[in-house]
């Protein structure tokens, strides 16, 4: 040590010499060897490659990758570099024999470059192959020896080397040249890959044919007699072809790479997505746009979603349809009008609230709010219909009650909470059109919501009726993230797990369009949970389903937005929604939230609890909000004589004559049309004649809405057509009397329709009954 210390202070200059030129050997080598754009790649969730977009240099270079088949690795020492694992990153004796030949041929004939220093030369691009950047490579070599493991060396080079074209790394090449992972290929292909480096620019897939043949051929024989391969797999190898052109890569999910490309571009992302499954789809995409395009309906979208992981397990952003119709846009993230799809979400949140239990009684009848006019799909109304069947029907009328009746506010909060990230307006902004499609959202934050939903069911259901504060949190496609639910807790997230059980049980039903009595496409052996949704104009279709363990959305329409006639949810969303769960195993029904849930007496006309004068009542578990429910209101007490035809009172009957009998009556205008679908449905019987207070009645408008603008249809011969006045009593043995603009019109009963032709302006309609009730209505006449 005394004899180093005072050699270095006798050699000054020397020893700062020699520091400075390990200082400079030691940081001559950058951190990242290569820094080469790479292409997008992205894989399913069991490796298998799902597409690629091009680097950004116009090359096929896939990011780095530290596996290596064992069969390339063997392949491509044994032709590049059989000392590669003994060698410091030079072999001196293949430099000598190099340098040798190259003086004989008066020209540059023999590299003799170990793999290490073809790295480094790779690295240094664009340097002439003189000896001075021989050393310099030989230096960067060793320090590259110094720094990185041999297999990392390996790595670089196979991720690096130019496989011919614009093919550059061996896992593009694998796939250019034969479709399939490395990891896959044979001893011939192996071979044929390993030495398409050594002369990339002249023989390659496609050229130079037989001198790539030879090449390949004299591996496959070394390998032979260095006892590598039998003699048998070396004959099979030698008889196999060789590639004659590049193939496409796949584009199995083209849209969620271009997903992944933004926030991920030049890098290797795992997915998901199940590539089985996701193929799968394609295909019933494929079909089923074959069939939509006769109707110049172009575009669709699927995602696939898993409950329990919220991992998207298949990814279809448009149908395989042309440039010309937006083939390359993503549908799935786009915003558009959801129809019906929202109608579950007001369902679930005043079952939460505890405004109405699942079978309560909606009116179902003419209504118009200012100047908005709603009407059903069939333009028909059944009075009074349970709210479990007014969503499993999908009826408009008895959805935009609904929301009037919760609250437009309440209900837009609701909505904010699932996080549909389109909902951008104001509740005023969208109105109550909100729960008919007046807003817009997207394929993603739909099915999430309804993947949340369905998750909140499971995970209350398999950890002792507990709830998890992050429920509604976005899905992912990246393997390598893992969701996190987040704490548990006894408090519902945003609905409880009873509203979602019974709204579930609900969208069970099929909700097929009035008159189609050969539906086709449900499958009563899966016990599925959909809903379908139609946008104003025929622009969107959707259908939207879910288990438990899967949901799947379909969105079809035009990108462009044009509607087509016949594009409806039912018809063109539902049989691709429901073939995708045809490739999904089966579910078992969610389990019932018994803690949630309570059992009580409902009253089974009507669907409310049940009162004292309820005739028929059932046991029903509801859910515990919905225990301060009103009770039944359209039972009624009423006392009848011994014939039970006419209603009677003390001060006409004797008491102990007459009848006490609980009678459902509807008020006039939801019972007018509630019994032309119910037969059975019974008004009230008349008073007999010599009773008194029998003057109990009431009526309601049928036809106009109040503020109406109506149009006066012409026959051919240009006579204007009637106007046709309609009201509802609740005694039509009642004569009811006309007016229009205080000018008495006449009179009618038993059917109180009225006919006049009234001049253009604005005018008031009035009706009162012999009891002295009154009922009022504006209407403006337009020609």
């Amino acid at each position: 040590m005394n004899n180093f210390t005072t050699y270095i202070k006798a050699n000054k200059i020397k020893s700062a010499i020699v520091l400075i030129l390990l200082i400079v050997y030691y940081f001559c080598l950058p951190n990242q060897l290569f820094t080469d754009p790479t292409a997008t790649v992205i894989t399913s969730k069991k490796n298998r490659l799902l597409g690629a977009q091009i680097a950004n240099d116009g090359q096929w270079r896939f990011p780095q990758n530290d596996t290596i088949p064992e069969k390339f690795k063997t392949c491509i020492i044994e032709f590049e570099d059989a000392y590669f694992y003994k060698h410091p990153g030079f072999n001196p004796i293949s430099i000598f024999k190099a340098f040798r030949d190259n003086l004989k041929s008066s020209g540059i004939k023999r590299g003799g470059s170990t793999i290490t220093q073809q790295v480094i030369r790779l690295s240094r691009k664009g340097q002439n192959r003189t000896y001075f950047e021989k050393v310099i490579e030989i230096i960067l070599a060793t320090r590259l020896e110094l720094r990185d493991s041999k297999d990392q060396i390996l790595s670089y080079y196979s991720s690096n080397a130019p496989f011919g074209g614009n093919v550059v790394g061996l896992d593009a090449a694998s796939w250019r040249y034969y479709y399939r992972d490395a990891s896959q290929l044979s001893w011939a292909e192996s071979a044929t890959l390993a030495v398409l480096p050594n002369a990339p620019s002249l023989i390659y897939p496609g050229k130079n044919q037989e001198q790539l043949l030879k090449k390949r051929d004299r591996l496959l024989q070394k390998l032979l007699d260095n006892e590598i391969i039998d003699s048998l797999t070396y004959k099979l190898s030698i008889a196999e072809g060789l590639p004659q052109k590049p193939y496409a890569l796949p584009q199995t999910a083209p849209h969620l790479l271009q997903k992944v490309a933004k926030t991920h571009s030049g890098k290797r992302i795992q997915t998901t997505v199940d590539n089985n499954l996701q193929e799968r789809v394609n295909q019933v995409v494929k079909t089923h746009y074959n069939q939509l395009k006769q109707n110049d309906v172009h575009n669709a979208a699927v995602l696939v979603l898993d409950v329990k992981t919220r991992q998207v397990m298949a990814y279809v952003g448009n149908a395989p349809t042309d440039k010309l119709h937006e083939k390359d846009v993503d549908i799935i993230d786009k915003a558009r009008s959801p129809g019906s799809i929202l109608k579950p979400f007001l369902y679930t949140a005043m079952l939460d609230a505890g405004d109405m239990l699942a079978n309560t009684l909606v009116a179902d009848v003419p209504t118009q709010y200012g100047s908005y006019n709603p009407e059903n799909y069939n333009k028909n109304y059944d009075g009074a219909v349970p709210a479990s069947q007014a969503l499993s029907r999908s009826l408009n009328v008895p959805s935009v009650r609904m929301l009037q009746e919760f609250g437009l506010d309440r209900f837009y909060q609701y909505l904010k909470k699932l996080h549909l990230k389109d909902l951008s307006e104001s509740a005023n902004h969208y109105g109550l059109s909100l729960i008919l499609g007046g807003a817009e959202s997207n394929l993603w934050d739909l099915c999430k919501s309804y993947a949340a939903m369905s998750s909140t069911l499971n995970h209350f259901s398999e950890n002792s009726s507990t709830y998890f504060k992050n429920e509604f949190c976005e899905p992912t496609f990246i393997n390598s993230e893992t969701i996190d639910f987040g704490k548990k807790t006894s408090e519902k997230t945003l609905f409880d797990a009873a509203s979602i059980y019974l709204t579930y049980e609900s969208l069970k039903e099929v909700n097929r369009p009035e008159g189609d009595d050969n539906w086709e496409f449900y499958d009563g052996s899966k016990q599925i949970a959909w809903k379908t949704g139609t946008s104003f104009g025929f622009r969107d279709a959707w259908a939207i389903g879910t288990t438990k363990d899967f949901v799947v959305g379909v969105w079809v329409g035009n990108a462009d937005g044009e509607g087509r006639p016949g594009l409806v949810g039912v018809q063109t969303a539902a049989p691709i929604l429901f073939d995708v769960f045809n490739l999904l195993p089966n579910s078992d029904w969610f389990a019932k939230p018994f803690d949630e849930m309570r059992e009580i007496s409902i009253c089974k006309k009507s669907g409310h609890r049940a009162s004292p004068n309820c005739d028929i009542v059932e046991q029903k578990f509801v859910q515990i909000s919905g225990l301060k429910t009103k009770a039944c209101p359209y039972h009624i007490l009423i006392h009848l004589d011994a014939s039970e035809q006419y209603q009677v009172n003390s001060s006409c009957e004797d008491i102990s004559n007459i009848k006490h009998k609980s009678w459902f009556v509807l008020p006039p205008l939801m019972g007018f049309y509630y019994k032309t679908k119910n037969p059975f449905y019974k008004a009230l019987p008349p008073f007999r004649e010599d009773c008194l207070g029998s003057n109990a009645a009431s009526m309601q408008f049928i036809y106009p809405n109040d503020n109406n603008t109506i149009f006066l249809p012409k026959d051919f011969d240009g006579k204007i057509n009637d106007l046709i006045l309609k009201i509802a009593h609740s005694k039509p043995e009642t004569t009811v009397f006309w007016y229009l603009n205080d000018q008495f019109l006449g009179s009618t009963q038993d059917i109180h329709e009225f006919a006049i032709i009234p001049k253009k302006g604005k005018h008031l309609i009035t009706v009162v009954d012999t009891f002295g009730n009154e009922d009022k209505r504006w209407m403006t006449i337009s020609e």
